[in-house]
């Protein structure tokens, strides 16, 4: 995305001359070697030169109407691929730089202001847009690379490009045609970038004031370090009319030039907040720091920042500003690092009904409301719970009653076994329905910390206590308190990062401790460890069957298990057995014709 934002493009700059009223037009393009196949000549509707151009032309009010309805447009709009190709002509003419033919000229909406020069060459044998422009205006298509059907981008030997350049290949051609723009003057390479300046400053009150002040005699002069920072003044309306709200605090704004003392004023404007935003997490790595922004030692221990976690839509914008600013402190000295953050991650949406949440569309969920109604630990679990958290997910009401319902019969739980048992290990020689409480207790434990370990998989590692707590209802009878307790308490720390404030109630009244001071959980690879497991049985790569397999099988007797599974025997009758793929502790595939 910000490669595509900052849209570095490599090519040449050519120049179109205008005799009418002998002007030059550059045109900035990626594709030199196209040149003799320019046959027409598009400028934006906000070009400055287009109304003057059409000026005394039998088309003058026709390209009057079409510039004011190109206003009304977006740029998406306009540049969609699959709309109508509009344009109206300028009945003027340009000179091809190449080869001094002269080319009609047009106004068009596919063309934007903000890219390049605001004008295009047409070449429509090799340009999608441009071919559709010329059918519809029955303009002259002309090939001059040798490849497949028309519009045709890609690449290959030169024709009708003159003698010096037909027969070769196009991106060798394109070279020596610059080369030789160059030398006659009408063109040189070049590079081009989509990126739009940066506007630091803003007329409004609320901002990091600008340290200048403006002198008539010494122009403008920074204030002195002694002065700084530079404080608001306090005002009683922060309404812009027509200026900024602190050019209206007279007091604040007048005063002497530090350099030659004549009356002299400061800087209205206020810094836009992407600026503090670029560079906020070095101050936090030393915030009180009273001497400099930072310590370049703190900073050496502290950064990069290890893990960012953000919203896709600021891709573009913080975070290339941030790295812009990095980069910048990096090249003046002041870091000892060119990235600021090693790692992103981007969540999802959270949509309801499909829709992007709205107040005009009255989709909006209020979290005061489900706070207030289901609790804290309800409202969070349940946005970690509803999906991957990379990707969009829509809002259920029902998914926010579920996840209330799981929390609390954890806390149920947990004060029942607390209240009706005094506090016991688990046996240390498991068997029956202690061990499989605690096989599934650290298969919780195993699962949730991988998920949590830099995966994100907030989703699985929710549904993994849930699986724990319902197998905790299941056994209650049958297990002993000990493991019941150490079940549940284990639950009530894996549940923790989610809702801190079930986790560390049911915690306490288990444990008497306080969940947050004590160590992760760990899972014991003895007791992960299962007698048996289920065997996928596939045929051509389709499960056809399930089959309870020994631990320790080895591959050969898996095979056998497979081959006598009776859906199985059904999917080979009579068919001839070409390979079998064995994955010890997952499936056997069988593959037959």
């Amino acid at each position: 995305m910000q490669r595509n934002w900052i849209g570095r493009s490599e090519g040449a700059e050519v120049t179109f001359h205008q005799d009418d009223f002998d002007i030059d037009y550059p045109v900035f393009t990626t594709r030199p070697d196209t040149l003799f196949g320019a046959t027409f000549f598009v400028m934006a509707p906000e070009h400055p030169d287009v109304l003057r151009l059409a000026a005394g032309t039998q088309h003058e009010q026709a390209v009057r109407d079409y510039v004011n309805h190109a206003m009304l447009a977006s740029n998406a709009e306009r540049g969609a691929a699959d709309k109508a190709k509009t344009g109206v002509p300028l009945d003027r003419n340009v000179s091809n730089p190449v080869n001094g033919e002269q080319i009609p000229m047009f106004v068009a909406d596919y063309v934007l202001m903000e890219y390049g020069t605001g004008a295009i060459m047409a070449v429509p044998a090799h340009d999608e847009r441009d071919f559709d422009f010329a059918k519809a205006h029955g303009l002259e298509i002309r090939r001059v690379i040798e490849g497949g059907e028309l519009p045709y981008p890609g690449d290959g030997p030169l024709t009708n490009s003159g003698e010096d350049f037909d027969g070769l290949p196009n991106r060798e051609a394109g070279i020596r045609i610059v080369a030789a723009l160059e030398a006659a003057d009408r063109g040189r390479g070049a590079i081009n970038f989509r990126l739009r300046d940066w506007l630091v400053s803003r007329q409004r009150y609320w901002g990091c004031p600008i340290p200048v002040i403006h002198c008539r005699s010494c122009g403008i002069v920074a204030v002195p370090e002694d002065q700084l920072p530079v404080l608001l003044p306090e005002v009683e309306d922060y309404a812009p009319k027509g200026r900024s709200p602190l050019a209206a605090a007279e007091d604040w704004v007048n005063v002497t030039c530090p350099d030659c003392g004549t009356p002299a004023k400061r800087e209205t404007d206020t810094m836009d907040t992407f600026v503090d935003s670029s560079w906020y997490f070095l101050r936090y790595c030393d915030a009180r720091n009273e001497t400099a922004a930072w310590d370049p030692a703190v900073l050496a221990e502290w950064m990069p920042v290890d893990q960012y976690i953000g919203g896709v839509e600021h891709a573009i914008l913080h975070l290339m500003y941030a790295r812009f600013f990095t980069k910048a402190l990096a090249d003046l000295g002041h870091l000892s690092f060119q990235e600021p953050f090693a790692a992103l991650f981007t969540q999802g949406m959270i949509t309801r009904d499909g829709a992007k949440m709205s107040k005009s569309r009255g989709n909006v969920v209020s979290p005061q409301a489900i706070v207030e109604r289901y609790g804290a630990d309800t409202a969070r679990s349940y946005i970690l719970f509803i999906g991957p958290v990379e990707q969009d997910a829509d809002w259920s009401d029902d998914g926010v009653e579920g996840v209330h319902r799981f929390l609390s019969r954890l806390w149920r739980a947990a004060a029942e076994v607390a209240e009706s048992t005094e506090p016991s290990a688990p046996p240390s020689d498991p068997q029956g329905a202690d061990l499989e409480l605690l096989r599934k207790t650290h298969w919780a434990i195993a699962k949730v910390t991988h998920d949590l370990d830099g995966r994100f998989a907030f989703n699985t590692a929710i549904s993994a206590v849930i699986e724990l707590v319902n197998t905790c209802y299941r056994l209650r009878a049958q297990a002993s308190s000990g493991s019941l307790r150490f079940a549940l308490a284990s639950a009530a720390s894996l549940i923790f990062p989610f809702a801190p404030h079930v986790g560390a109630d049911a915690y306490h009244l288990l444990t008497g401790e306080r969940v947050w001071e004590e160590p992760w959980p760990e899972a014991d690879p003895a007791l992960l460890e299962r007698d048996s497991y289920e065997l996928v049985c596939q045929v051509n790569g389709k499960v056809r069957d399930r089959v309870q397999a020994a631990s320790g099988m080895g591959e050969e007797e898996l095979k056998q298990l497979a081959l006598a599974a009776p859906n199985v025997r059904e999917h080979i009758k009579g068919r001839e057995i070409t390979k079998v793929i064995v994955v010890p502790g997952k499936l056997v595939n069988i593959v037959v014709r």
